[in-house]
């Protein structure tokens, strides 16, 4: 089981370098590695679990975070409207994306981040993504507002990006153009 300590944190050369495509089809420790990725998600959302393990809750988890440079991530959330997104994916990428921007009014977080960081990470208000899931199956995603966020930022760590790298260093709490908040 994964836990917070399996986490590794800023500062870390994994979280600072552009991970590895995996080959297809993924192998079983791949698999098992998705899978356990996805349940420390459902884990951390789950307020018992959460607090017998102190997990902090994540909607998104990259194996960057882990130590492990491969291009696999990890999703599982309800949006406001009550979809379920939950993904365990292979060489995710973004296709194509929106000249629109959009960004969490409230600032982003990171299981990798252990502090407070202030300001508005500029986004892509829509995105597709193409990867592969678990099982080997093609995935085509057309994602907007917060949902896009998420795989975003998972994507970005793959690429050795931090979600504060994205933030105005001058001013971090101006608008970024062409955005609209998402509260």
């Amino acid at each position: 089981m994964i836990t917070m300590k399996d986490i590794v944190r800023e500062g870390h050369p994994s979280l600072e370098k552009i991970a590895e495509e995996v080959s297809l089809p993924i192998n079983n420790e791949e698999k098992q590695l998705l899978e356990e990725m996805v349940t420390f998600l459902k884990n951390s959302q789950d307020e018992e679990i959460a607090k017998k393990y102190n997990l902090r809750a994540g909607v998104g988890l990259a194996a960057p975070q882990l130590g492990i440079e491969k291009r696999l991530i990890a999703i599982h959330f309800e949006d406001s409207d009550g979809k379920l997104y939950s993904y365990g994916l292979v060489n995710p990428k973004i296709v194509s994306h929106s000249v629109e921007g959009v960004y969490l009014a409230s600032g982003e977080g990171c299981l990798s981040v252990d502090r407070p960081v202030e300001g508005y990470v500029p986004r892509h208000r829509r995105i597709t993504v193409k990867a592969t899931d678990i099982e080997g199956n093609p995935v085509k995603l057309r994602l907007k507002g917060y949902p896009a966020i998420v795989f975003q930022h998972e994507i970005d760590h793959l690429n050795g990006i931090m979600f504060y790298d994205r933030i105005n260093k001058e001013n971090p709490f101006k608008v970024p153009e062409n955005s609209v908040p998402i509260e």
